[in-house]
């Protein structure tokens, strides 16, 4: 369509709409169009523009070709026109001077609607015993048993509903069988349509859910980028009137021997946005419960699932029932101890319980703190035991630098520092990119033996 014209576009819409809602597929519609003025108040547009250009431009304006139109088509008079214009001059100038005689905002409203309200819940004990479930189970059920609870949750990703396969780790398997294709089907291979139109789904009813794979691995959601960014200042640029109910699933990080596209950790970047939660599990329990937490609350959840842990025994815990939760932002001590602090999540908290078992044979008892949720983060369990212990490491699988475990050091510097008996130390992934070959990933990651030799020296300080 011409789009300096009204009365073309407006027919091209309505013949497109037709199209649409005939039932014979998706319409896009080519509005070609030229910017009449300057790009903004400080664009100069004489400098690259001629004056021959600049009056070609002014004759496609769409609301002078309107009037001209109108004319013509004896639709209105002159007299008509001048005095709708004048009416509608005059709306403009009373909207505008009271838009002036508003008051500012408030500066102590602004960390108001960042984030929108979460799931209310206390956290269910886990049973003692029972038949075992891992990671990839303990997410595969849960889904489940959400869907059947709210009919108006919705999954798609990239081979979610392909048959039998369930995504690449069969962690939605059986999902689009049990509740159709209407509710659980496949995306192109398009991270950016993926995460946006989950954007504008959540946006048709306050109780439907979006559940998506934001990208078949975290590596590549990069091109969603934009869209993450706007959803994540919604709910604060609208004062609470729209959030973007959407949980982001990504199967995170390495140790499978990935390389450069299936290895990256993202739990920085996204921890680093206004408004956004992200949560890792380390053990299948947590699992259930964040991603129940993650879908039934309003916002937005990263909900990053390490992959090397899918089918992890050491990973794997009894059974949990489908109304188990655990809060965001709550950490859990998963060993007790009085001379040292280990934080930890994801894989990495698998390590640092291997090497604190390993410190208990020395003499000496490590508390291993599970942050699970890393934004929010539960900044008084780590103070308190730091004030316990006096001693603080820190080991999260992304790179060391920029990684939220500087974030960490940094609060409990600030919070603690009469406490501390020694300084801080991290223990993270080198600053190089991740590569295919076993013995570099090896080189690249941290390890037992990494937190083991941090250990050590923190304890001997």
């Amino acid at each position: 369509v011409d789009g300096t014209n009204f009365v073309d576009c407006y027919n091209g819409m309505l013949e497109a709409r037709a199209h649409v809602l005939s039932g014979e597929g998706p319409v896009l519609v080519h509005a070609q169009c030229e910017r009449l003025g300057a790009h903004s108040n400080s664009d100069r547009h004489e400098l690259y523009r001629t004056p021959e250009e600049i009056e070609r431009l002014q004759a496609l304006d769409p609301l002078v070709a309107l009037r001209k139109q109108i004319l013509e088509a004896a639709v209105m008079t002159e007299a008509e026109l001048v005095e709708m214009e004048a009416a509608n001059e005059a709306v403009l100038a009373k909207d505008a001077e009271a838009a002036e005689q508003a008051a500012d905002p408030d500066p102590e409203s602004v960390d108001s609607f960042v984030f929108a309200p979460a799931w209310q819940c206390q956290e269910t004990q886990t049973p003692a015993e029972g038949d075992k479930w891992k990671i990839r189970e303990a997410i595969n059920e849960t889904l489940h048993a959400e869907f059947e609870r709210n009919e108006h949750t919705f999954l798609w990703g990239q081979d979610v509903a392909s048959k039998e396969k369930g995504g690449v780790f069969l962690v939605t398997k059986g999902m689009e069988q049990k509740f159709g294709s209407s509710r659980v089907f496949n995306a192109p291979i398009a991270e950016d349509f993926i995460v946006g139109t989950a954007n504008g789904m959540a946006r048709y009813r306050d109780d439907l859910r979006c559940v998506i794979e934001a990208a078949q691995f975290a590596d590549y959601v990069w091109p969603a980028m934009e869209q993450i960014v706007e959803m994540s200042h919604e709910y604060w640029r609208t004062k609470g009137q729209f959030s973007p109910n959407v949980t982001m699933r990504l199967s995170s990080g390495g140790y499978i021997g990935g390389g450069l596209y299936h290895s990256q950790n993202t739990e920085a970047i996204f921890g680093h946005l206004p408004g956004v939660r992200v949560v890792v599990p380390a053990f299948a329990d947590d699992a259930a419960g964040l991603l129940r937490t993650c879908i039934r609350s309003q916002g937005m959840s990263f909900f990053l699932e390490p992959k090397f842990l899918y089918n992890q025994g050491f990973a794997s815990t009894p059974r949990c029932s489908t109304d188990h939760a655990v809060p965001f932002g709550k950490a859990r001590v998963r060993r007790a101890g009085t001379d040292a602090t280990i934080v930890a999540w994801g894989t990495p908290v698998h390590w640092s319980l291997r090497a604190a078992n390993k410190a208990a044979k020395e003499g000496h008892e490590v508390e291993v703190i599970d942050l699970r949720s890393i934004r929010p983060w539960d900044q008084e369990a780590v103070l308190e035991s730091v004030r316990k212990t006096g001693k603080l490491l820190i080991v999260h699988e992304d790179h060391v630098t920029n990684g939220f475990g500087a974030e960490i050091a940094a609060y409990v510097a600030g919070h603690a520092f009469e406490w501390l008996d020694a300084p801080i130390q991290r223990v993270g992934a080198k600053d190089i990119p991740i590569g295919f070959s076993r013995i570099l990933e090896r080189a690249t990651l941290p390890y037992e033996a990494d937190v083991q030799v941090a250990l050590d020296s923190l304890l001997a300080y």
